[in-house]
């Protein structure tokens, strides 16, 4: 990506990328910590949604999550993302009095009990990503990429963090309907490649790439971009891989969510053959182990 101008093929078609508005960096700035990339990374999910679609992954109590967090750092979790609203398909809406409510009390025991942990914030509300950071959250995590809160790119770069995007159209409770493409891999390239254009401009440092599994995605969508995932290293940011026990797993297989943890290791292996930089994961041992083995072959 050293030259001005790059152009890669997206199903064929040729794509140039303007590499002066890219990141192409390997690390990011954790409040003063550089954090790289050279090996893969797990991030944690710690779910205080009562409605999240692996009933697994929710917990009912601070002290709930407390432990659970207490559990994905000593299995190795290179970050803990902490979402207060569930964004699966359908999902409700919630207020964001009611997201804070739900989060601020766990993210402060968090922080006191864990001092030296990463602990990212799965939010689209900038007011919300506000108050996570001045409790001693460190990573915004948006599903929306900034589209469903007009100031979360700005409030991201005043507060200089780095910043989870990830593709998505419409809502959780309309992404379902959204789900068309004349090209997948082209149209959420382009999508990616413009935000990354934008937060730039706006000053953000340090950014992280989601093509979104999953969301406003039909299952051949999915496997469409996983297929190809290695296309997104193109951006010139690290790039995360959300596939933990999504319904492109257990649709397939024809079982449960709570039944789905091996199919969650067979796609995180290929898209760490692809390049993931990220596996976000409810098991956080399993991620592990699969890096270690892939990282053998290197």
């Amino acid at each position: 990506m050293a030259d001005k101008n790059t152009e890669i093929h997206l199903n064929n078609k040729p794509f140039a990328i303007d590499a002066s508005g890219q990141f192409v960096k390997k690390s990011i700035n954790v409040a003063g910590r550089i954090i790289d990339f050279d090996k893969p990374k797990v991030m944690g999910i710690l779910n205080i949604t009562p409605d999240s679609f692996y009933e697994g992954s929710r917990v009912g109590s601070p002290e709930n999550a407390l432990a659970r967090a207490q559990r994905m750092l000593e299995e190795g979790a290179d970050f803990i993302d902490i979402g207060a609203y569930s964004s699966r398909p359908g999902a409700l809406d919630i207020s964001e009095s009611e997201e804070q409510s739900r989060l601020l009390p766990v993210l402060k025991l968090l922080v006191k009990e864990f001092p030296q942990a990463v602990l990212s914030v799965d939010t689209f509300r900038s007011n919300v990503a506000e108050a996570a950071i001045a409790e001693g959250a460190h990573i915004i995590n948006d599903i929306s990429g900034g589209d469903l809160d007009v100031t979360m790119i700005s409030t991201v770069a005043r507060l200089k963090v780095p910043y989870i995007i990830m593709h998505m159209k419409g809502t959780p409770q309309t992404m379902k309907e959204l789900a068309q493409y004349d090209d997948v891999l082209t149209e959420v390239f382009r999508s990616l490649h413009t935000k990354i254009s934008i937060l730039k401009q706006a000053g953000v440092k340090d950014c992280i790439v989601d093509p979104g599994f999953g969301f406003a995605k039909t299952i051949e969508h999915n496997y469409e971009l996983l297929n190809h995932f290695e296309l997104f290293k193109a951006l010139g940011a690290p790039v995360l891989a959300g596939l933990s026990r999504k319904s492109m797993i257990w649709k397939v297989l024809d079982i449960d969510s709570k039944d789905a943890l091996n199919g969650t290791t067979v796609l995180n292996t290929v898209a760490l053959m692809k390049g993931a930089d990220i596996l976000r994961v409810h098991d956080v041992k399993p991620a592990v182990e699969a890096i270690e083995l892939v990282e053998r072959m290197r």
